[in-house]
C-alpha cells in the first residue's frame, strides 16, 4: 500500500468531498479522505494500482485532481490573486453593480417608474446567467452523475426565480407600463403573473458569490501558518566551496555543503555550526521568543533566523528531510483527517441537498393546496419554496470543523505545538492524568554541578578550581559537569593525568598531586576523609545527587555534588496542569530518591519510581485501568527510545521535540521546544479547538434547522434567505479564524 495527497478543485461543499470518497473508496483496496476546506485527498492505494486510475476516478465523479509537486517546486502563493479567488471576485464586482440597481427599485416602490421591470431584468440578466455560471455549471456536472450539491439549490432556486418573472413579464401582467409592487420582508405577495422576482434571482446570486468569495479569502488565511511553514526557508544561501563563497539557491544545497550566514540572514539548511559564536531566532520553529545562544557543535535548524555573529554551518538535513519541512508534513496530514464531528457533517451534507429540495416540493404544493383559488397563492408558493432552496444550503455545516481544524494545529505549529492528527484533540479533551518521564522531560537530562563543600584547609574556590582541572581530562558525564562549572581561562595546569575506571581520576595540578572521584580511590591513594566529608556525600546522595570528593597534600579537601537539574519551567507547567483539573504523575527509572526530590521540587505528589523501560507500557496501563470503567484517560510525556512504546500506549502520547525521532514517531503531539510548559498550551489549545468546532456546528445545525421552517411557513423572502446563508458560512469561517489569537 502507499499514500498520496491529491489536489482537487471544482469542489463547492461538504457533499461534494463526501461524493468523491465514495467514488474512491469503491476501488478494491483503496481508502480516502478528502478535506474541503483544504481541497485535498489524502488516498491509501495498492501500490500497483497507479495514481491515473485515481485522477481518472476523481474526473468521472465530475471533478478535477492533480498530484502534488515534487519537494523542489516552491508552493503556490495561496493569496488573494489566485485564479480561483480573482474570477470570484471579478464575477463578484460585476454582479453587485448590475444587481444593486435592481434590488434598490424592488425594494422603493416610489422609485418604480414607467418600465422600471425591463430595465432590470436587462440588468439582472447578465448576473443570473453569467454571475451564477460557476452554481449553473456545477449543478450541471453534479446531475449527469445523478448527484446534487449545494450549488444544484442555488442554480434551482435562482432559475426558479428568474423564470418566472419571465412568465410574469411575457405572458402576465407585470410587464405591463405603469406595473408597480411593494417589498415584503415575507415570502408572498399580490397577483402570481403581475410580479417579478428579479431581484431576488440578482440578489441571492450575489449574496451567494460574496459569501463564497470572503469563505474561500478566510479558508485561505485559516492555512496561512502551514504556508508560512512552508515558505520559511532560505530562498538563496550563501555556500562555501573549494575556499571561495558563492550565492545558489536553496534547494540546490546537499547534506555536508558549508554554509556561511550572516548575521540577519535565514539559516539555509539544518546543520551543525563549524565556526562562530551566534544568537538565533528560533521562534519560526518553537515558538520561543527568545533566541538561543550557539557556538560550535551546537545544532542549528533551517530557516531559523542569526541575529547575531557569522557562523559557518555543515549542512546535515536538506530539502525534505529538514526539521521545517517534516514539520508542515505533520501539519498538513493533521489538516488533512477528519474529527468524529466532521465526519457526521459530511453524511448528513450528503443526504441533505435531495431532502432540502424534496422539502421545497412539498412547500411548493403545500402552500399551492393552502392558497387554491387566492390571487397571491402562486406567488406565495414559489417564493417560500425558492426560500427553503437558497436557505437550507448546508455550506456552514461542512466547513464548521475543517476550518477550525485548520486554524488550531496552524497556531499549534507556530508555537512549536504539531498535532500529528484531528483525532488527537478530542483524546486531549478526555485526559484526566499527565505522566511525565523525569530524565530529559521535567529535568535538563544534562549533569550540572549543583553543590560544593570545601572542607578543613581550603577554600571553596580552590576546591572548584583543583576539581575542574582534573575533570578537565575526563570524558564521564559527571566529569564534564564539573569541568563545565568553571570558565577555561581559570583551570590550572594539568599533567600525570590517569583514569582510575570506576573510581575517578588522579594527576597533578600547577605541579601538585591531586585526586578526584569515590571515598574509596582517596583511601586507596592514602588520603584522610573527615568525617564532616563524609557525611557531605552521604547528604548529596539523600538528595539524588552523585557526589565525589577531591583531595590534595594527604587529605581530603571537599566535596563536589552533581545532579541532572530540574528545566527552569518545569514547577510552573506542573502548576499550570493541576490549573487545568490535570493530575501530574513522575514516572522514572531512577532511583526512589532521586525521582522523590525531583517531584518535590516541582510540586509533583505521585512518584512511580525504579520502573524499567519495559515496565513503563504496564504502568500506564494501570493508571488508565483506575477510571471508573477502566477508561481513565491518560497523556504520557517522554522524550527517549525507552518511551516510545508508553507514548504509543497512552490516550494521548506528546513528544519532547528535543528528544528521539522514535519518541517523536510514536507520539500523537510533539512540543518542538522541549518546555514543558508548551503541554498545558496544548491541552488549551486542544481544549480551544474543540470548542470552537462545538459552537460551530451547534451554529450549523441550529441555524438550518431554526432557517428551514421559518423559509417554509413563508416567512422568509427568497433574497434575505440568500444573505443569511452567505452570511452564516461567514460566520463559521470567523469564528475559526479567533483562533489565530490564542496565546
Amino acid at each position: 500500500m502507499t499514500d498520496v495527497e491529491l489536489a482537487i478543485t471544482g469542489m463547492t461543499c461538504a457533499s461534494c468531498a463526501h461524493r468523491i470518497e465514495r467514488k474512491l473508496g469503491k476501488l478494491d483496496g483503496v481508502t480516502a479522505s478528502v478535506n474541503y476546506a483544504t481541497e485535498k485527498a489524502r488516498v491509501t492505494f495498492p501500490a500497483d494500482l497507479g495514481t491515473d486510475v485515481l485522477l481518472d476516478t476523481v474526473a468521472s465523479a465530475g471533478y478535477t485532481a492533480a498530484l502534488p509537486a515534487p519537494d523542489d517546486v516552491a508552493p503556490d502563493e495561496q493569496s488573494d490573486d489566485d485564479p480561483e479567488v480573482a474570477e470570484l471576485r471579478r464575477r463578484l464586482l460585476v454582479s453587485a453593480a448590475l444587481a444593486t440597481p435592481v434590488l434598490v427599485l424592488a425594494m422603493v416602490p416610489p422609485w418604480q417608474f414607467a418600465n422600471w421591470q425591463w430595465l432590470s431584468l436587462t440588468l439582472a440578466s447578465p448576473v443570473v446567467v453569467w454571475g451564477a455560471w460557476p452554481f449553473h455549471r456545477a449543478a450541471a456536472v453534479n446531475a449527469r452523475h445523478g448527484a446534487t450539491t449545494m450549488d444544484t439549490l442555488v442554480s434551482v432556486g435562482v432559475l426558479a426565480a428568474y423564470a418566472w418573472s419571465l412568465v410574469a413579464l411575457f405572458l402576465g401582467t407585470a410587464g405591463q407600463p405603469g406595473m408597480t409592487h411593494g417589498f415584503d420582508l415575507f415570502a408572498g405577495r399580490g397577483d402570481a403573473l403581475g410580479n417579478i422576482y428579479l431581484e431576488a434571482a440578482a440578489g441571492v446570486t450575489t449574496f451567494m458569490l460574496a459569501g463564497r468569495y470572503a469563505e474561500k479569502r478566510a479558508r485561505r488565511r485559516a492555512g496561512s501558518a502551514l504556508r508560512e511553514l512552508l515558505e520559511a526557508g532560505a530562498k538563496h544561501v550563501t555556500v562555501r566551496r573549494d575556499g571561495a563563497e558563492m550565492s545558489v539557491p536553496a534547494a540546490e544545497v546537499a547534506a555536508g555543503d558549508l554554509l556561511v550566514v550572516r548575521p540577519g540572514e535565514r539559516i539555509g539548511a539544518d546543520g551543525v555550526v563549524v565556526e562562530g559564536t551566534s544568537a538565533v531566532d528560533t521562534a519560526m520553529v518553537t515558538g520561543e521568543s527568545v533566541p538561543v545562544e550557539v557556538g560550535p557543535e551546537s545544532e542549528v535548524v533551517g530557516g531559523c533566523v542569526n541575529v547575531g555573529g557569522l557562523l559557518l554551518v555543515r549542512a546535515t538535513r536538506v530539502g525534505a528531510d529538514s526539521q521545517v519541512a517534516q514539520m508542515a508534513r505533520l501539519v498538513e496530514e493533521a489538516q488533512q483527517g477528519k474529527a468524529e464531528a466532521q465526519r457526521l457533517a459530511d453524511r448528513v451534507s450528503s443526504v441533505f441537498v435531495p431532502i432540502v429540495i424534496g422539502l421545497a416540493a412539498l412547500t411548493a404544493v403545500g402552500w399551492l393546496v393552502a392558497g387554491a383559488g387566492t390571487p397571491g397563492g402562486i406567488t406565495h408558493a414559489l417564493a417560500a419554496a425558492v426560500a427553503v432552496l437558497i436557505i437550507a444550503c448546508p455550506c456552514a455545516l461542512g466547513l464548521a470543523t475543517p476550518t477550525a481544524l485548520m486554524v488550531g494545529t496552524g497556531r499549534g505549529a507556530q508555537l512549536g505545538i504539531l498535532v500529528r492528527g484531528p483525532e488527537v484533540l478530542e483524546q486531549a479533551r478526555r485526559i484526566e492524568v499527565v505522566v511525565l518521564d523525569k530524565t530529559g522531560t521535567v529535568t535538563t537530562g544534562q549533569m550540572s554541578l549543583v553543590d560544593v563543600v570545601a572542607g578543613e584547609g581550603a577554600e571553596e574556590s580552590q576546591v572548584r578550581r583543583v576539581a575542574a582541572t582534573l575533570e578537565s581530562g575526563s570524558e564521564h558525564p559527571v566529569a564534564r559537569a564539573i569541568a563545565a562549572a568553571l570558565p577555561a581561562s581559570e583551570l590550572g595546569s594539568l599533567g600525570d593525568f590517569a583514569n582510575r575506571e570506576g573510581l575517578g581520576v588522579v594527576g597533578s595540578v600547577d605541579g601538585t598531586p591531586a585526586v578526584i572521584g569515590r571515598p574509596q580511590l582517596l583511601d586507596s591513594e592514602g588520603l584522610a576523609v573527615s568525617e564532616n566529608l563524609r557525611e557531605a556525600v552521604r547528604a548529596a546522595a539523600g538528595r539524588g545527587a552523585t557526589a565525589v570528593l577531591v583531595g590534595w597534600e594527604g587529605a581530603a579537601r571537599g566535596v563536589l555534588a552533581v545532579a541532572d537539574t530540574v528545566k527552569p519551567t518545569s514547577a510552573e507547567a506542573i502548576a499550570r496542569l493541576r490549573a487545568l483539573g490535570l493530575e501530574p504523575v513522575l514516572l522514572t527509572g531512577d532511583s526512589e530518591v532521586a525521582a522523590r526530590q525531583v517531584a518535590a521540587e516541582v510540586g509533583i505528589e505521585r512518584v512511580v519510581a525504579e520502573v524499567l523501560p519495559v515496565d513503563k507500557v504496564d504502568q500506564v496501563k494501570a493508571l488508565q485501568a483506575e477510571g471508573p470503567h477502566g477508561a481513565r484517560g491518560v497523556a504520557m510525556v517522554g522524550d527517549g527510545v525507552n518511551d516510545a512504546a508508553a507514548l504509543a500506549q497512552a490516550d494521548l502520547g506528546i513528544a519532547v521535540g528535543t528528544g528521539t525521532d522514535v519518541a517523536i514517531e510514536a507520539s500523537d503531539l510533539t512540543l518542538v521546544s522541549g518546555d514543558l510548559l508548551a503541554v498545558s498550551d496544548a491541552v488549551r489549545l486542544a481544549r480551544r479547538t474543540l470548542g470552537t468546532i462545538r459552537a460551530n456546528l451547534v451554529w450549523a445545525f441550529g441555524y438550518n434547522v431554526a432557517a428551514i421552517p421559518l423559509a417554509a411557513a413563508g416567512l422568509l423572502n427568497p433574497m434575505l434567505a440568500g444573505a443569511a446563508m452567505a452570511a452564516s458560512s461567514v460566520c463559521v469561517v470567523g469564528n475559526s479564524l479567533r483562533l489565530r489569537r490564542f496565546r
